[in-house]
This record gives structure tokens, C-alpha cells and sequence, in this order.
């Protein structure tokens, strides 16, 4: 396998260099971080400069609004951003990459036609609805009621750690339309829904988290009316809609990380060096270059996975690939690795890494979560041993 550069991806890459040259520098300060509406604005305003620059959706097929780039270009696309210190998807990254992906390959022709483009653009925001106070790995186990009423569901319960909830238009929603324990499992009662968030019947409470941040919040939905027009897939259908969801949030939602923690990475070992523990700490010298190697080969594992998901066969929506098995690997492993990344960060810092303020130890706190969100890490086990190494299933 040969992994340089071909001449086309070599000119796409200059191409690409060139213009974050004079974008970059063209962006306004960056907001506070926990200034999430001064976020939205920030976050939105960089998806529309990428958008008029033809670089938003760049992997995306084109009946989704996007360019049909090549993997190799999608990941040149993750470096070259990440090198210059571009901004990430921010607010924008439930709908670039969960529900505007499985929107592409799940969605109809008129459902892509109406949320894809404004996605891209970054006229609105999405937030997950998914998790409830008692469904939260056991996801299936979730009760916010959907009732069918002539073309409306009218939907009440609650939902939490709902991610960018205050700032968002829309929510993917998952809602039981069939009760526990009625006549079909609990994994077939779900409904994948888009929601409004400014319907009649939403409240929205901000979460603080650890790290002092609230981007997280809970919500209430009291008899909210959703249109049937807005049910992604059929009714009772929506588990298997939100596999899908969850295959994109394991399997490629987190390749623009993996190549900033590289780069926090190769930022530890020159603060090292700048204060003399790297000569003379081997044991500091052993740790980060396993972490190197790591994150090293968990970026070889991003790209097999995005080249997987984009050759793989697409949903309803036609050429946009479901990521494999392959990204429950990866997460099991990215969400380890990035806690020990930042646990070295803390030792580097020393007593700096009491300084809640010290961006490392904010990515410290958040890393926390991580073999937590989007499937803990005994789940990711559970399917890494049934689906791949092919062992009984649990009782």
C-alpha cells in the first residue's frame, strides 16, 4: 500500500493550504468557550466561509450537497484543517455528523432536500435527543412517548445530556411509538423523529458540566406535535435508524480529534524539552512515545474506516456509506487513549494543571466522558466480541 500523496491529492492539499492561508486570518476572535450563542455565531459563520470555498460536505455525496471527494481528500481535508488550527465543527457537530449523515443515507428525497443544504451552509443547528434519566446505555429502554394523531405525533417525556440543545433549530429525537412490553421487543417500539426545537411544548434546562461548560442540557417535551412528514425511516423502525446514527458517531464523527490530539501530543513533548524533563525523565520519553504510537495507529484505523464507510454500500439515500463494526474498535480504544494523553498533559504541566483554565486540563476534564458517550466502553466490548470475533451473546 502506498500512502503518499498522488499528484491530484498532492494539488488538492496545496490547493487547500493556500486558502486556510487567507481564510484564517480573516476570522473574528473566537468567543469565550462557554459563551455557547457567541459559539453558534463563530461556529456557523466558519461553516459558510468552507461552504462558498466548496469545502463543506466535501465527502458527502452530491444528491446530499456535498462534493463526492475521495477518502484520501476527506482526510487531507481532517489534516491540513487540524495543522493550521482551523476550527472544528463546534456547535455544528450533531448535524454535520450524526443527523445530517444518516439523513443522507436513510433519508427521503425531499427530507435530504430540506435539512442537508442548511446543515452545510450553517443556517441551523442539530442537537440528540437520545438519552433519557433511565436510558442511557440501555438506550432501548427509553419512554418518551410518541402518539399518532391524524399527521402528527404528539410526543411527552424527557431527554438529557441533550447536546447543544440551547442553541439548536432542530433535535433528532428518538420516541417510543410502540410501550414496553406491548406486542413487539422494546428495540422495535423507536421512532427516529426530527423535532423543532422552538415547537410549543419544548423546555430546555442547561446541564453545567464538570469543566463549568453547558453544552449539555436537559429537556422536557410536554405534548409536543411533530409532523409524520418529519419521521426519518418507517414507524417502529427508528433502532435501526439510530444504529446507523451511532455507526457514524463511532466510526467517523472523530477523526478531526485524533489528529488534535496528535497535535496536543507533539505540543507535550516540546514543553518537555523546553523545561529539561525530556533529557532527563526516560520514563516521560517512554510514555509519550507509546502515545505516539497510539495515536498513531488509531489514525491508520481513521482512515480504513472513512475509506470503509465511503466505498461501502449507502442507505436510501444512495452513495453515502455506513461505517462498519470497525468504529466501536476504534472508539473503544480513541476513548481510552485520549484520557491517557491528558493524564500526561497534567504531569507535564505540574502545578500549572490546577489552573481549570489551562486548555489541557479543560480537554483533560472532557476526556472523562468519553469512554462514556456514545456507547460506554462495556457496550463497544460487547460488539467488538459478538459482531467481530463472533462470541456467544451475553445473557
Amino acid at each position: 500500500m502506498d500512502l503518499r500523496d498522488t499528484a491530484d491529492e498532492e494539488a488538492f492539499r496545496g490547493r487547500l493550504k493556500e486558502w486556510l492561508a487567507k481564510a484564517l486570518p480573516a476570522l473574528p476572535p473566537a468567543p469565550d468557550p462557554l459563551d455557547w450563542p457567541g459559539r453558534r455565531a463563530y461556529d456557523t459563520a466558519w461553516q459558510r466561509m468552507l461552504y462558498d470555498a466548496g469545502y463543506a460536505g466535501l465527502h458527502w455525496p452530491a444528491d446530499a450537497g456535498g462534493r463526492g471527494a475521495t477518502p484520501a481528500q476527506h482526510l487531507i481535508f481532517l489534516e491540513e484543517t487540524e495543522r493550521a488550527g482551523a476550527p472544528y465543527v463546534g456547535a455544528n457537530f450533531v448535524g454535520l455528523l450524526h443527523a445530517g449523515p444518516t439523513i443522507a443515507a436513510e433519508g427521503t428525497a425531499g427530507q435530504r432536500a430540506r435539512w442537508l443544504p442548511p446543515v452545510l451552509r450553517g443556517d441551523e443547528i442539530w442537537c440528540q435527543g437520545f438519552s433519557e434519566p433511565g436510558a442511557g446505555s440501555d438506550l432501548a429502554s427509553l419512554r418518551t412517548r410518541a402518539v399518532r394523531d391524524g399527521d402528527h405525533y404528539v410526543v411527552s417525556g424527557s431527554k438529557i445530556w441533550t447536546s447543544h440543545a440551547e442553541v439548536a433549530d432542530w433535535c433528532e429525537l428518538l420516541v417510543r411509538t410502540e410501550p414496553v412490553g406491548g406486542a413487539v421487543p422494546k428495540h422495535r417500539g423507536i421512532t427516529w423523529l426530527a423535532m423543532r426545537m422552538d415547537a410549543p411544548g419544548v423546555t430546555v434546562r442547561p446541564l453545567r458540566t464538570l469543566a463549568g461548560s453547558t453544552e449539555f442540557a436537559e429537556m422536557f417535551l410536554d405534548e409536543v406535535r411533530i409532523p409524520v412528514s418529519d419521521r426519518v425511516g418507517a414507524e417502529n423502525d427508528g433502532w435501526r435508524v439510530t444504529m446507523v446514527t451511532l455507526s457514524f458517531e463511532r466510526g467517523t464523527a472523530f477523526v478531526g480529534e485524533v489528529v488534535a490530539c496528535r497535535r496536543t501530543l507533539g505540543a507535550l513533548a516540546r514543553t518537555a524539552r523546553g523545561d529539561g524533563r525530556w533529557a532527563a525523565d526516560p520514563a516521560l520519553r517512554r510514555r509519550l512515545g507509546r502515545l505516539g504510537a497510539e495515536f498513531g495507529a488509531l489514525w491508520r484505523l481513521t482512515q480504513w474506516n472513512v475509506s470503509e464507510a465511503q466505498g461501502g454500500a449507502g442507505g436510501k439515500g444512495g452513495g453515502f456509506g455506513v461505517p462498519g463494526v470497525g468504529g466501536s474498535v476504534f472508539k473503544l480504544r480513541y476513548s481510552q487513549a485520549r484520557q491517557e494523553l491528558y493524564e500526561a498533559a497534567a504531569d507535564v504541566l505540574g502545578p500549572d494543571a490546577l489552573d481549570l483554565a489551562h486548555p489541557w486540563i479543560q480537554d483533560r476534564l472532557s476526556s472523562l466522558s468519553y469512554t462514556i458517550a456514545a456507547g460506554t466502553s462495556q457496550i463497544q466490548q460487547n460488539i467488538v466480541a459478538e459482531r467481530i470475533l463472533g462470541l456467544p451473546k451475553e445473557r
